[in-house]
């Protein structure tokens, strides 16, 4: 299916606006064309090309709304998703957080697409394949991964006058490279929204490294140890607490940011002061686009965390008119200071210390202190004297990432981290953190 340029988007949401005859009206028309190759056992094992293009309606009469969503445009199928939309907001309760549709916003364009990343063809995954799996060929280990690329657009109007319509491409590869006789496991994780930047003979080296060295790993008691944490392996406990700085959330008590006796911790410093994080739509490595999808709202640059201090929350459009305050579009990245030090470097200023790849299978234990729980796994090594000395045998650990980042000890060169198991794009740096919690050894490779 074709992607709508911004000229037929527009001329589509004019077309809906001028059909409804509800109080307001929003539109939203997403595309996409996702391709992708998956390996396993060093064989490709499945291939494909996705496309499809969906509009979505929402109208309200007073505080009744209704939604409808349709994959068809032509003129009797869009009156058609219309009239289903204002059926359902007529049939509907009144929804007492209603907040109406906002004004015309300034949305100016963020750097989210790239052309050559847009003409990745089914030789250029095969190639990406093809390389992971000769490479563990040769090392006499065993591939598995996927590689996906996509590029789609986003289109967005009410009958305000809001109107906005953004491309986007981005990348993802992952590879698992395990030993033959299963005893060491090596994993890489690379997204890009510029392909230029991806080099996947790069990216499988590290892997097969991490399977190669993990072999034969030894038990080491459980407990609270200096650990050098990868980028990947903070991502999704780090990016837990960043969906955590949401101002309903903290006012209402049910998040980490509550304050005892109601409100939130909004400029208390509950971090190391080498904490610094922000989001901004515009960043060159991490861009998102300049509005939130949800409200509509156009987003800005805000400090989350400025020199360990929570600087900002999110608010929505109803909690803040509810709270008195001016609403801006929802933070879609997050971007963590970091320094020029390699992981290797942070390796060499560790007298002793575990190397940690990848945390996996993270579950939350409490909401209130942020403690989660997960495994270690693909690649966990005990430092000595500034060297990896030895392979060590996966732990299960019990740690909050507000405790993590009370304990930096130092950091690292921050890496782009996407895909489906983070919920914002994010840089975020390899972090050395003191008294991580071990809490017991896991069988798992």
């Amino acid at each position: 299916m074709k992607l709508f340029t911004q000229d037929e988007a527009k001329r589509i949401c004019d077309k809906i606006i001028a059909l409804s005859s509800a109080d307001e009206c929003r539109v939203s028309i997403n595309g996409g064309r996702t391709g992708n190759i998956r390996f396993a056992l060093n064989n490709v094992s499945t291939a494909g090309l996705v496309e499809n293009v969906q509009l979505s309606v929402s109208v309200a009469f007073g505080k009744r709304q209704g939604t409808a969503a349709i994959n068809e445009f032509d003129d009797k199928s869009l009156e058609k998703v219309v009239r289903r939309a204002e059926d359902l907001a007529r049939l509907a309760p009144e929804n007492p957080e209603f907040t109406p549709a906002i004004k015309k916003q300034d949305y100016p364009p963020s750097a989210t697409f790239n052309a050559k990343t847009a003409a990745i063809d089914p030789d250029f995954r095969a190639s990406v394949a093809a390389h992971s799996i000769e490479a563990c060929r040769k090392n006499k280990l065993i591939a598995a991964g996927y590689f996906v690329d996509n590029t789609s657009f986003e289109t967005l109007a009410n009958s305000n006058g809001v109107f906005a319509h953004q491309e986007y491409t981005d990348s993802d590869f992952t590879c698992t490279t395990r030993t033959e006789d299963g005893r060491g496991s090596g994993w890489v994780k690379r997204s890009a929204s510029d392909i230029s930047k991806f080099d996947p003979r790069e990216a499988t080296a590290v892997a097969i490294e991490k399977a190669l060295r993990s072999v034969d790993a030894k038990a080491l008691e459980p407990g609270r140890y200096t650990v050098i944490l990868e980028p990947n392996a903070t991502a999704e406990l780090i990016g837990r607490m960043f969906g955590a700085f949401d101002a309903r959330q903290a006012d209402e008590g049910r998040s980490f940011l509550s304050k005892k006796g109601g409100g939130n911790r909004l400029g208390e410093k509950l971090f190391d002061e080498q904490v610094n994080v922000w989001a901004d739509p515009w960043d060159a490595n991490v861009p998102v686009r300049p509005w939130d999808a949800t409200s509509m709202l156009a987003r800005q640059r805000q400090d989350v965390i400025k020199n360990g201090k929570v600087n900002s929350l999110d608010y929505s459009l109803f909690w803040a008119q509810k709270q008195g305050l001016k609403a801006q579009g929802r933070h879609g990245n997050m971007i963590m200071a970091g320094t020029n030090q390699s992981t290797a470097e942070l390796i060499a200023g560790t007298k002793k210390g575990i190397l940690v790849t990848r945390t996996w299978y993270i579950r939350m234990v409490d909401p209130q202190s942020l403690l989660l729980t997960g495994l270690t796994r693909d690649g966990t090594f005990y430092i000595e004297n500034g060297k990896i000395k030895h392979p060590v045998k996966n732990f299960r650990f019990n740690e909050s990432p507000v405790s993590m980042l009370n304990n930096i000890d130092a950091l690292g060169t921050p890496e782009i981290i996407t895909g489906d198991e983070v919920r914002f794009k994010m840089a975020i740096p390899a972090m050395r953190v003191r008294d991580f919690n071990f809490t017991s050894l896991s069988d798992a490779v």
